[in-house]
């Protein structure tokens, strides 16, 4: 006697809205990292607060230096030496005379780390250069 059921197993389906969830969900986490990774801000900077700070006016192609406390500079989310750092801008210079230039220094970074990034800028020709600082929350 056989007493097994036929059963017909079911036949594997495609799941749309979990797979739409899990879409949106991806979508969202890189437009969110995507924003923050656009301005090339080291999270080890804390720039200094200024009272009469301005919001930024972003420029497509603007080059930002970071430079942390114990005055290592970045640049790409890249740790580089000062003597590379002058062989990039040399390049960049070269292609775009009146590149825009934002220095993110840290407010604890020695006066001597950012006069060595300044004067490598203007041993360059690089001019048109600014300094990063938020704005003064005064409650």
């Amino acid at each position: 006697m056989n007493f097994r059921k036929r059963i017909h197993p079911e036949s594997i389906t495609l799941q749309l809205a979990p797979m739409i969830d899990v879409i949106l969900f991806l979508l969202t986490f890189f437009l969110l990292t995507w924003n923050l990774a656009r301005y090339e801000a080291d999270l080890e900077v804390k720039i200094p607060k200024a009272q009469n700070a301005k919001d930024p006016q972003r420029l497509p192609g603007e080059v930002i230096i970071n430079i942390r406390k114990e005055g290592v500079v970045t640049l790409n989310r890249r740790e580089v030496p000062l003597t590379e750092l002058k062989e990039i801008l040399k390049e960049i210079s070269k292609q775009y005379p009146d590149q825009a230039v934002i220095i993110r220094a840290d407010e604890g970074t020695e006066y001597r780390f950012l006069i060595g990034v300044l004067d490598i800028c203007s041993g360059e020709n690089l001019w048109n250069v600014a300094f990063a600082t938020n704005k003064n929350e005064q409650k």
